[in-house]
């Protein structure tokens, strides 16, 4: 059975809960497991194991929180290991033009970096689900379209 793993990073809880919309679409295909991890109890080692990997983060200065930075950071002990594993991205910030896309884009970089397999989305956020503070019906309805499309993606890989 393939597998994906969503990891998150959350102080307020906003990123937390995109996670859970997203784990919830992600499991709309039965033929992939699917996990919820935080970032701090999730050992780096076991990227391994998964065939998808969704990340979130809120965002900080524009970019991601420093615990899915260092996360990235000591990943690079499994470069080359990455690649062909599909990667996905969200993010939540404090308001709009907070830094959501470039958030999502140096966490679509890393994975890139990687060599991982990234699918953009021709409608709705094209790079990954953000959120303006609290998820609200429009946030829920993109995390669970990007849970199930990466969840479809790495079945067919």
């Amino acid at each position: 059975m393939k597998k994906i793993a969503v990891v998150y990073y959350s102080k307020s809880g906003n990123t937390k809960k995109m996670a859970e919309f997203i784990v919830e679409g992600a499991k709309r295909n039965p033929d992939v497991q699917v996990d919820l991890e935080s970032v701090e109890n999730f050992p780096l080692e076991k990227t391994l194991d998964y065939d998808g990997l969704i990340v979130g983060s809120p965002t900080y200065y524009g970019s991601m929180a420093y615990q899915i930075k260092l996360f990235f950071d000591n990943s690079v002990k499994f470069h080359r290991k990455l690649s062909g594993k599909v990667g996905a991205a969200f993010s939540s910030a404090a308001n709009i033009g907070g830094g959501n896309e470039t958030t999502i884009n140096s966490i679509l970089n890393a994975m890139l970096i990687h060599g991982m397999i990234i699918q953009g989305n021709c409608k709705g956020d094209h790079y990954g689900v953000v959120s303006i503070g609290q998820p609200d019906d429009r946030v829920k309805d993109q995390c669970g379209e990007l849970g199930e499309r990466t969840s479809f993606l790495v079945k067919r890989l």
